[in-house]
């Protein structure tokens, strides 16, 4: 299987050298050109991470370093290296584990060819990845050098909609003399044209905006302080967030030596002549660029002066300017030359490491808090003591914008509250912040990453002796107070966040551990799996699937897939292809919330469903007559087409006399057993 044809950085973490040497000979003879590196310690593993790699391939043990530590220290370190996790034999649980702790894929040993597409397919998606945050950082430079290039023109730049301001540049501000440019938002520009030119000014706009004009228009200008000047105005259709407009350039025909000197934008700040905060986050944001595309760590630090509002209404704002000049200096002499320095802000520093990782910039500063504790600040004449909280997030080859590591370092910073202190930033304590304020999308994510959503078994019991046990898997989250998040509000929001399939794997893999486990007991179980609209459109999953059954050593008709008839009728296509696939697997599919569309017979036509689910509707009110005629016609019609049909939220005894009549195959409700943690249903009660 030919692999792709650049150079893979791979890390092999394997005690065997004979074994390590195969498996780069499998790469070599695939024509693969490798560089290839042995793991063989933990220590051995945090020095290799600091380079870029593509993959690490993990033997299913190493006295030395336990594959699952080094998954955990690459998550820890938010590091995108693919990781195939080799396992002893078809061992479902072994397998199941690796998957849960993070690695991409998990395969038995000595399976060769099968390595090599899993390499192949990883290796493929990597690169995808890394493109996107290329063209990312890309078109967010290109973003950023329109922008300046506006705010630095010589020339007078603004863009109107409908004859309004809706951006102006500075040369623009200061040709008509105005300080801010929300001075201009939304004023029309016909008030900065000299009355007796405004007829002339309307002429041109309106035959401009019907093509049938020119393009330039001379005519006076007048400036906030009613002084006029001779202006050449030259008018581009444009778009300015994403909005059509029009492009006006203005060339003043004299104090052009005068706009030039009023563009010139200073990079210092003027107290402590450090960089200020706009220079230092273009320095961040070339330092993103080039973590990005040339794998150049850097951390971020940032610096709060504690409690420096009281103090410096202790000591006044001059003497204040004069120990931020000091500490200031402190700094200078703490970092490297080549380190960044800037005031971001009034009481805040900030310093930019390039080529040192967090962990590694903890060090030193811990030894800057040492210092400035112990530092006398000889201020007008006094001794003033402070200290620091320090910030520390990193940059690598997955951030996305400067912005986010200034965010993350300063949320660092704000949870100091003591002072003295320093916090580096760990991507699992932003999540478990999220979540604690309610962010769904962040406690489905985090729920994913610590195992902790939990699944229930509702029975789905046979009125016609089936010997099965059935078992509908439904899933629960629980917030960070522990209190139950209704399905149907994460469940929605798992979409909205792209996490739906995730969340899908989830539930499968570890049903399928549980049943394989409750299997092994002598029971006939078979589950029922909810899959979502983005399963049904995910070509890897059936192969995915196929995997992780012959692992747990599961016969296919173990499991039936169930499909939400609105997701089947919008995506009908992929749905038929899914359920193709699931039958050559042995598994089986049920369609719920049956009945809803204009015509749902004709779903049927082309989907195998073996099992159908009718909507919750249809059992509602069954008192009534007519009620009961629609729930008897539609299960009369689903029989006629061969179904086995289920009906759910049976919550009384008074309607199973009606199911029963209906020829119900089976029902599902609270009044037989709700949703349980185990599959305890005792379903020989019902055959009695």
């Amino acid at each position: 299987m030919a692999l792709q044809k650049k150079t893979i950085r791979l890390l092999i973490l394997e005690d065997s050298q004979n074994e390590a040497e195969r498996l780069v000979s499998l790469f070599r003879n695939a024509g693969q050109a490798t560089r290839v590196h042995r793991l063989t310690s933990s220590d051995d593993l945090a020095s290799a991470l600091q380079q870029t790699w593509d993959l690490l391939i993990a033997a299913p043990s190493s006295e030395n370093l336990e594959p699952s530590e080094a998954i955990a220290a690459i998550r820890r370190q938010a590091k995108d290296i693919p990781i195939v996790q080799l396992t002893a034999s078809n061992d479902a649980e072994a397998i199941t584990d690796a998957l849960t702790l993070g690695a991409q894929d998990a395969l038995p040993q000595g399976e060769d060819e099968w390595l090599l597409l899993v390499a192949n397919r990883e290796l493929a998606n990597l690169e995808q990845r890394r493109a996107r945050r290329s063209a990312e950082v890309a078109l967010r430079e290109a973003e950023k050098r329109c922008q300046l290039l506006l705010d630095s023109s010589v020339d007078a730049i603004a863009y109107v909609h409908d004859g309004m301001h809706i951006y102006a540049n500075r040369a623009y501000l200061e040709l008509f003399g105005y300080a801010d440019v929300e001075d201009l938002e939304g004023m029309p520009m016909i008030d900065l044209i000299e009355a007796c030119d405004q007829g002339s000014f309307k002429t041109f706009l309106k035959n401009y905006q019907t093509m049938e004009g020119n393009s330039e228009l001379t005519c006076s200008g007048v400036r906030v302080d009613g002084d006029s000047f001779k202006a050449r105005m030259h008018f581009s259709p444009a778009t300015y967030d994403g909005e059509p407009c029009i492009q006006v350039v203005i060339r003043a025909e004299n104090d052009s030596a005068e706009l030039q000197k009023l563009r010139e934008i200073s990079t210092q700040d003027p107290i402590t002549g450090l960089h200020n905060r706009n220079h230092f986050t273009e320095l961040v944001d070339s330092a993103v660029e080039r973590a990005v595309n040339a794998g150049q760590i850097a951390s971020l630090a940032y610096i709060r002066v504690d409690r420096f509002a009281s103090l410096q209404a202790e000591i006044g704002l001059s003497d204040a300017d004069q120990l931020l000049r000091q500490l200031a200096d402190v700094l200078r002499a703490h970092f490297d030359a080549q380190a960044p320095l800037a005031r971001f802000a009034d009481d805040v520093f900030t310093a930019l490491q390039p080529g040192i990782a967090p962990d590694q910039a903890e060090v030193s500063l811990r030894k800057l808090l040492t210092r400035v504790e112990g530092h006398l600040f000889d201020i007008g004449g006094r001794t003033v003591q402070t200290t620091l909280s320090i910030g520390v997030a990193g940059l690598d080859e997955k951030t996305a914008r400067a912005q986010d590591v200034i965010d993350r370092a300063h949320r660092c910073a704000d949870e100091l509250t003591d002072g003295n202190a320093l916090k580096r930033y760990d991507p699992a304590d932003e999540l478990a912040a999220a979540a604690s304020r309610g962010n769904l999308a962040a406690m489905l994510q985090q729920a994913l990453d610590t195992n902790s959503f939990r699944l229930l078994f509702q029975p789905i019991i046979s009125l016609r002796g089936d010997s099965h046990e059935h078992y509908e898997v439904l899933l629960r989250l629980l917030d960070p107070q522990g209190v139950e998040v209704p399905p149907a509000q994460f469940l929605s929001a798992a979409s909205d966040a792209g996490l739906a399939g995730k969340i899908d794997r989830w539930v499968i893999l570890n049903s399928i551990k549980l049943l394989a486990e409750h299997r092994t007991k002598g029971h006939s179980t078979r589950l029922f799996l909810h899959l979502s609209s983005a399963s049904l459109q995910d070509p890897g999953l059936l192969p995915w699937l196929g995997v992780v059954l012959k692992a747990a050593r599961l016969p296919g008709d173990a499991l039936v897939f169930e499909l939400n008839e609105p997701d089947a009728v919008a995506y009908l296509k992929p749905a038929k292809a899914l359920g193709q696939g699931l039958a050559e697997l042995g598994c089986h599919m049920a369609l719920s919330n049956f009945g809803c569309v204009l015509n749902p017979f004709n779903t049927l036509r082309h989907l195998n469903a073996l099992f159908v689910k009718v909507d919750g509707s249809y059992t509602q009110d069954l008192s009534r007559q007519e009620n009961q005629e629609a729930l008897k016609q539609l299960l009369a019609d689903l029989h006629e087409h061969k179904r086995l049909s289920i009906v759910p939220f049976v919550e009384s005894a008074t309607v199973l006399a009606t199911l029963w009549q209906a020829g119900v195959n089976y029902i599902q409700g609270h009044y037989l057993q709700g949703p349980s943690q185990s599959m305890d249903y005792n379903f020989s009660s019902d055959e009695e």
